[in-house]
């Protein structure tokens, strides 16, 4: 059996080019562009560096991104300021604050006070709401988060739209990812497992799954003995470790080069779920543009 490596890089080329051209439709119809409003407290270089990324991936499609930089020892309340100063700007049509936040500030509050319209993580307790209910298609569907929706797409690349009795195990809870993965999964109609690090015979779990995906943060987490042969394994963690020459790279929860041996598919780290993510999240910013504008 010959593995299939799952490029999410090709896959979000392919997606953001469609996205330039929706976009630019968009700019003609409505005579307005398509904006998304970035929050960045303090100078963590990891978040420096995806809010690069983010923007960068805006103005490729001809979106606009603005970025706004607080200083680390911004209060919770000027923070919330700044995003109803932007909930109130009819030219900003997403917002997006990079986590993790300062300590001091509660992140659960300032995700609250974003409006829903304009919630392109997906985090706000309304769209939560509407996705837990299944209310997520169409125009005032639930925004869902990003990382869950490309790994969806992913799976959907190797076995075709229709999910409907797959075999779903998702290793991971946290409200950015597991959970939101899970409702997904609901909605296409899949048998969907829930576990973490912590499950008791974890491995007996992954082997009854068709589908693995794994976001626990947790590197070789799991193993090549661990899979049934023909699954197919989403691996959506990032863990950055130090190699025997001193260098660092980037792996995810999965020993990718046993796996890779037993199973039917496989995403890569990185290039797998990563871009993914990052083609999403345009895509939600036109949602949310579309809810505002059309």
């Amino acid at each position: 059996m010959t593995t299939t490596i799952i490029n999410g890089k090709e896959i979000a080329q392919n997606m953001r080019q469609e996205i330039a051209k929706e976009v630019e439709k968009l700019k003609k119809k409505y005579h307005i562009t398509p904006t998304l409003a970035v929050i960045l407290v303090g100078n963590d270089p990891a978040s420096e560096i995806y809010v690069g990324n983010k923007e960068k991936a805006a103005h490729d499609v001809s979106m606009n991104s603005l970025q706004f930089k607080m200083a680390s020892d911004t209060s919770e309340e000027e923070l919330i300021a700044k995003i109803h100063e932007l909930n109130n700007d009819k030219h900003v049509h997403g917002i997006l604050v990079q986590l993790p936040l300062p300590k001091h500030i509660d992140a659960k509050k300032v995700i609250h006070a974003i409006d829903y319209r304009k919630d392109v993580d997906g985090f706000n307790i309304y769209n939560v709401g509407k996705l837990s209910s299944g209310d997520i298609d169409g125009k005032d569907g639930a925004l869902v988060p990003c990382t869950p929706l490309g790994s969806v797409h992913l799976l959907k690349s190797v076995v075709g739209e229709n999910l409907a009795g797959l075999k779903t195990l998702v290793i991971g809870t946290s409200n950015i990812v597991g959970r939101p993965l899970a409702r997904l999964l609901m909605h296409e109609n899949c048998t969907v497992t829930i576990a973490n690090r912590s499950t008791r015979d974890l491995k007996a779990e992954c082997l009854q799954a068709d589908v693995i995906f794994v976001a626990a943060g947790v590197v070789n987490l799991i193993k090549a003995d661990m899979v049934k042969k023909g699954a197919i394994i989403i691996d959506i963690g990032i863990n950055r470790i130090t190699t025997q020459d001193g260098k660092t790279k980037l792996v995810g929860d999965v020993d990718f080069e046993n796996v890779s041996k037993v199973a039917k598919a496989i995403t890569p780290v990185p290039g797998g779920v990563g871009p993914m993510t990052i083609v999403y999240l345009l895509k939600n910013t036109l949602k949310c543009y579309l809810k505002q504008e059309a």
